[in-house]
């Protein structure tokens, strides 16, 4: 495990009386890869992930971070899908000399050269990612590094932070990243951090025990730290690949990870007790706002901040009741619809921010001392309903204005990238295929024709075959390398 340190002079912390104010992040940021062309996923090997790229995926991190604390950035955040270095051999003996040795040489000055440099080229993405937030103005972090094993790991989490690491430990999990767990000294007050990122499948029963075995083991640890002391304070983060619900939403399962192993719930009443210790954030918001991602339509909730008894005492650190957020940004990573704009490697320079919306959450620390006394419960009692919240795709303000392929520039090319996650309004001749794939024709290219819904699947074969020409609107995109238009919605047809 490498641990890299570069700190900023003064930490730009909001001093808040007898209390000390500051902000975590979990971030997702959808696969930030190095440079170097050797990488277990395919999609970012050589041509395909060229170092504009990277500097884009940079830049949009930075863009994200910047929002918080009047651009100063978050003073803790937790990413997943950092790659894992395949070629850690070439890894920058310390990221605090590297950049000091850069200047004023920028990341994406740097990245501009094609190809790069061997010293650069074997940068790892988080000393990258490091780089880039220092050139934007969010300094002063310490890298908390996950483990790179060649071969065994695509991506790691990995833990920037503003205060001091006391100690780290690294827990491997069954199937999934290695959690890292920090020690961190907050003005004098322990704070523990656990950055998770759990074994992918939220919905499939099958991986779901692999999801059990990875909650064994971070609550294993947890059980032990609080036997110690059972008011630490303890912040749970990361990507667990599954729902607040995911009990009550998947109820085949007859145990989840989340829920019955670690024991994530929403009764902020209950962790004054002895039996439930850990209160899940998702639990602030109202059931209707609960999400930061979307898969085939549904909203999901597969990041988490969950929060130990400790810090709802007025002891050490402390949570700001009613902070807890998404962190979804129109015009910058969500779209017109509120949805993620992930990324998208399709144009030269690539676009797009992740299919993940970060979470944001406030603390202080307080100087009251007493472990008996607790913060007023603003949500006492759990709201765990099963009820799926789904994308409103068959709004008109959807619709409205969509262009036609036909309408863009002459020298525009519809499959450039800068289109991809755009709706179209498609009238075009239509055919299905032997194996009932529904195919439209636009400017001379053939271009699938799919719905997540299967209702409207046949619809759009029905009238494929009747009048082999079809009119709908659709979202142009790309699955597993084929060009499609996405109907989502029956209204999407006309």
């Amino acid at each position: 495990m490498r641990l890299t340190a570069f700190f900023l002079l003064g930490l730009l912390l909001v001093p808040l009386a007898a209390a000390r104010s500051f902000t975590v992040v979990v971030y997702n940021v959808e696969n930030l890869f190095d440079a170097d062309g050797v990488a277990v996923y395919e999609d970012y090997r050589g041509e395909k992930y060229p170092p504009a790229h990277l500097s884009t995926k940079l830049a949009n991190i930075a863009r994200v971070l910047a929002k918080v604390n009047d651009g100063a950035g978050p003073d803790i955040v937790l990413f997943n899908e950092i790659e894992a270095d395949q070629t850690p051999g070439t890894t920058v003996a310390g990221a605090a000399g590297w950049i000091g040795e850069l200047g004023e040489r920028r990341y994406d000055a740097l990245l501009g050269q094609s190809p790069l440099p061997p010293e650069l080229a074997g940068v790892p993405a988080e000393v990258w990612l490091l780089k880039a937030l220092h050139d934007e103005g969010l300094r002063g972090y310490t890298i908390i590094d996950g483990e790179d094993r060649p071969g065994a790991l695509a991506v790691k989490c990995v833990t920037f932070s503003r205060f001091p690491v006391k100690r780290t430990r690294l827990h491997p999990l069954q199937n999934a990243r290695p959690i890292i767990e920090a020690e961190l000294d907050v003005d004098g007050q322990p704070l523990i951090v656990f950055n998770n990122h759990w074994k992918s499948g939220a919905g499939d029963p099958a991986t779901e025990a692999d999801r059990r075995a990875n909650a064994r083991t971070l609550r294993d640890r947890l059980d032990a730290l609080l036997a110690d002391d059972p008011n630490a304070d303890i912040l749970v983060g990361g990507d667990l690949n599954s729902h607040y619900n995911q009990k009550v939403r998947y109820r085949e399962m007859r145990e989840t990870g989340i829920n019955d192993i670690l024991g994530s719930q929403g009764n902020q009443l209950a962790i004054r007790g002895k039996d439930r210790d850990l209160y899940n954030l998702w639990f602030e918001l109202p059931s209707t706002a609960r999400g930061s991602d979307v898969f085939r339509g549904e909203w999901g909730t597969l990041m988490h901040i969950i929060l130990s008894r400790g810090l709802f005492d007025l002891r050490g650190v402390q949570y700001e009741p009613g902070s807890f957020t998404v962190m979804k940004i129109p015009g910058t990573n969500a779209d017109a619809r509120g949805l993620p704009q992930r990324w998208r490697p399709y144009s030269a320079t690539g676009s797009g921010f992740s299919d993940h919306f970060p979470l944001l959450a406030r603390f202080r620390t307080v100087d009251d001392d007493r472990a008996d006394r607790w913060l007023p419960a603003t949500r006492p009692e759990a709201d765990e309903d099963d009820e799926v919240i789904k994308v409103d795709y068959a709004r008109v303000d959807l619709l409205a204005g969509a262009p036609r392929p036909e309408d863009l520039p002459a020298d525009a090319d519809l499959r450039d990238g800068t289109h991809n996650g755009k709706i179209f309004a498609v009238a075009a001749a239509a055919h299905v295929t032997e194996r009932g794939h529904v195919k439209v024709t636009v400017g001379g290219l053939d271009y699938d024709v799919y719905s997540h819904k299967k209702t409207v699947r046949d619809v759009l074969r029905a009238r494929a075959r009747e009048h082999g020409r079809l009119e709908f609107h659709g979202e142009l995109g790309v699955y597993k390398g084929n060009w499609q238009f996405l109907v989502h919605d029956k209204e999407w047809i006309r």
